[in-house]
């Protein structure tokens, strides 16, 4: 299986799980940690996770998930921007650990930058890393610019999690290649887009039928071929969760790749971060 390398050598696996918009329902629980597990017993074992999601919710549907398996687990979790201060990130950090029943984390985010300094959330970070709450940290939905302002601490980031897949381009002008400079990894969330427009795309059909694919599944090869980037697909249902891990084995080809050009153009200018 495809392995990226953090900066500071740990190896993580390309394809791991998201897990926004579990934990919302409780009637679900049970359907989504065993989801969870499967991609677990398939390889993806690095789960990404926040406090936002199902308010703490997708946290409580992990710790459910991992129980027993904490060993195989590269666990992450985000935390607020309103709680990235020096006084209240500590407090949101011992809440995602108590939700999730672990004593460390393996990579803590800022899930998106807020009127919080960047200052004073590293230094907030590096203190849960001194007391061996977390093992590492990084950010998510930062630019070129944010990543700069952090001046030295940015060689002690371990990833920038975004927005990337076909429909979201914008990072490959500026932002991949600024990462990939530096060693650190990019962490794609939504990689098959949102809401089924991407997935419905005839290109997409086309380029599946070719390989007895799914358009999914060629979505999420587009974001693995690529060095240093870690993809986390949600995915709630056993089907998904093993065409997911099937798409590690989907090879696109120059035809393919310059159809997907064709039909979704590569940012020729600096364009805005986009997120969700």
């Amino acid at each position: 299986m495809t392995v990226v390398r953090l900066p500071d050598r740990t190896e993580v696996p390309a394809l791991g799980q998201g897990t926004w918009r579990m934990g919302e329902r409780r009637s679900d629980r049970r359907a989504e940690a065993a989801a969870l597990r499967l991609g677990l017993d398939l390889g993806m074992t690095l789960i990404d996770t926040a406090e936002m999601y199902g308010e703490g919710g997708a946290e409580e549907v992990v710790a459910e998930a991992i129980a027993g398996r904490r060993d195989e687990v590269f666990l992450v979790s985000k935390v607020y921007p309103h709680n990235a201060s020096a006084r209240a990130l500590p407090r949101a950090l011992d809440a995602s650990l108590r939700r999730l029943r672990v004593e460390r984390l393996d990579l803590y985010l800022l899930h998106w930058r807020g009127s919080v300094p960047l200052a004073e959330t590293v230094e907030a970070m590096e203190r849960a890393r001194a007391a061996g709450k977390i093992a590492r940290w990084g950010v998510s939905n930062l630019d070129v610019d944010d990543l700069e302002e952090l001046g030295p601490a940015l060689r002690d980031c371990a990833t920038d999690q975004v927005l990337w897949n076909l429909e979201a381009r914008g990072v490959e002008f500026d932002l991949l290649p600024f990462c990939a400079k530096r060693g650190m990894p990019v962490m794609a969330y939504s990689p098959i887009g949102q809401g089924g427009a991407l997935l419905s795309h005839r290109a997409l059909a086309a380029i599946a039928a070719r390989h007895g694919a799914t358009p999914a599944q060629v979505a999420l090869a587009f974001v693995l071929r690529r060095p240093g980037v870690i993809a986390i697909p949600k995915a709630a249902d056993p089907a998904h969760v093993r065409q997911n891990a099937a798409a590690r084995e989907l090879r696109l080809t120059e035809q393919d790749l310059a159809e997907l050009d064709a039909a979704f153009p590569p940012p020729k200018r600096k364009r805005p971060l986009e997120m969700i």
